[in-house]
C-alpha cells in the first residue's frame, strides 16, 4: 500500500498533496483558510471577488478597494504560510484585468480563472512565472482557450481545472440542462478534456495536468479521478465547515443542517445558474420578489443595477456575516454530507488517508 499520494506538479511548482482548495466568494476563501490548506501541503486559494465590499472606499472607488483588499489577503496568506498560495478570478468581473495584474505584482503562485473564458489572462501576467489555470466545463471550451493562448501569446495553460455540474456557486452549464439533468458527468468531462489536452501535449511536448472539480468529496473520489487520468482535484464545499474558514458560524451551521433536497439550482443575476442552499431569501426571489439595488458601480460585466432582481454580491456578503434570511448560501451538491466542523488539518488528513486506503485496494 502506498504511504502518500503523488504530488501535483504544475511546471516547476510542486503541490505536495494534490488538493487545491477551491476559491469561494464573497470573502469565504480568504487568507486564513488558504494559508491553513497551504500549511498542510495543499494549494490554498483566495477568491478575489468582493474583497473590498464593506469598506467605505468601495462606494467611491470600487476598483481600488478591491485591489487593496486583495493585496491585503495575499500578503496575510504569505505571512501565515510558506506553502502554495494562489487566487481565483472570475472573468465576469468588471475589474478582472486589475485583479489579475495585482495578483501578478504580489507574486502569487497561480491564478485559476473561470466564469467565462479567460482568453486574455496571459496578457496581464506577462513576464511572471505565475501558473495560469483556466476552469472549463467542456472539451470545446478547453480547445478554444488553448488555441487562443497559443495564437496570441505563444503559450499553453499550465494546468486545466475541469469543473462539473455538481459544484457549488456559479456553474458553466445551462439552467434547463441542470434542472433536467442533461449535463455530462464530471467523469465523462474529465475523459473528454484529457483527449484534447493530450493532443496538445503530444504536439508541443508540454505537460498540462488536468484537475477534477465539482462534487469531489472524499479520498475515494480522488482515486476515481486519478484512475481516469486526472493529476489533482479541487475541493471547495468541505472547506467551509472548517475552523479556519472565516465565515459566520451560522453559515457553517447551514451546511450541517442541510438535507440533500435543500441544495437547489437558482438563477443568478450574473447570468449563470448557481447551486445554493434553499432559504427564505431564495424562496422569495423564486416567487418574483425584487430587492432594490443601490449601486454606484458595476462589479459584474453582465449586471444592470436597474433591472437585476437583487445584488448577488450583497446576498453573498450577508451569508458570510450570518444574515442568512437575506442571503444566498452557495454550496456544492454534497453539502448535506458535511457532518461536523473540523480543522483544515483534520480534514486534509482524513481525505488523504481515505485516498491512500483506496489506492491500496487496487
Amino acid at each position: 500500500m502506498p504511504d502518500k499520494l503523488e504530488p501535483l506538479v504544475i511546471g516547476d511548482l510542486e503541490i505536495e498533496i494534490p488538493i487545491i482548495q477551491g476559491g469561494m466568494g464573497v470573502k469565504v476563501s480568504t487568507a486564513s483558510l488558504a494559508s491553513a490548506v497551504a500549511n498542510c501541503g495543499g494549494a490554498g486559494t483566495i477568491a478575489t471577488v468582493g474583497l473590498g465590499y464593506g469598506m467605505p472606499e468601495n462606494e467611491t472607488n470600487f476598483v481600488k478597494a478591491s485591489r487593496d483588499g486583495l493585496q491585503k489577503e495575499i500578503r496575510q496568506a504569505k505571512e501565515m504560510s510558506k506553502g502554495v498560495i494562489g487566487v481565483n478570478i472570475m472573468v465576469a468581473l468588471s475589474n478582472y484585468e486589475d485583479l489579475a495584474r495585482t495578483s501578478a505584482r504580489e507574486k502569487v503562485d497561480f491564478i485559476i480563472s473561470g466564469a467565462g473564458l479567460p482568453l486574455c489572462l496571459p496578457e496581464f501576467t506577462e513576464g511572471t512565472s505565475i501558473k495560469l489555470i483556466p476552469i472549463v466545463s467542456s472539451a470545446r471550451a478547453t480547445d478554444i482557450i488553448i488555441r487562443a493562448w497559443r495564437r496570441r501569446y505563444n503559450r499553453l495553460p499550465d494546468a486545466i481545472v475541469v469543473e462539473g455540474s455538481l459544484a457549488g456557486g456559479h456553474l458553466g452549464f445551462k439552467f434547463d440542462d441542470l434542472i433536467s439533468n442533461k449535463v455530462n458527468s464530471l467523469e465523462n468531462l474529465v475523459v473528454d478534456v484529457l483527449k484534447v489536452v493530450k493532443g496538445y501535449e503530444k504536439e508541443s511536448g508540454a505537460n498540462i495536468p488536468v484537475i477534477a472539480a465539482g462534487g469531489v468529496f472524499d479520498g475515494r473520489d480522488i482515486v476515481k479521478f486519478f484512475r481516469l487520468g486526472a493529476k489533482g482535484v479541487q475541493i471547495a464545499t468541505r472547506f467551509v465547515a472548517t475552523h479556519e474558514c472565516s465565515v459566520a458560524d451560522e453559515f457553517k451551521e447551514s451546511y450541517l443542517k442541510a438535507k440533500a433536497e435543500d441544495v437547489v439550482i437558482i438563477k443568478s443575476p450574473v447570468g449563470m445558474p448557481g447551486r445554493a442552499i434553499m432559504n427564505g431569501f431564495i424562496d422569495r426571489i423564486m416567487h418574483s420578489e425584487r430587492v432594490p439595488v443601490k449601486c454606484n458601480y458595476r462589479c459584474l460585466k453582465t449586471c444592470n443595477p436597474q433591472t437585476t432582481p437583487y445584488c448577488i454580491l450583497q446576498a453573498l456578503y450577508n451569508a458570510v456575516n450570518g444574515d442568512l434570511e437575506n442571503a444566498v448560501i452557495f454550496a456544492g451538491s454534497n453539502a448535506s454530507r458535511v457532518e461536523k466542523i473540523v480543522s483544515v488539518k483534520e480534514l486534509m488528513n482524513d481525505i488523504v488517508s481515505e485516498a491512500i486506503e483506496e489506492l491500496g485496494k487496487a
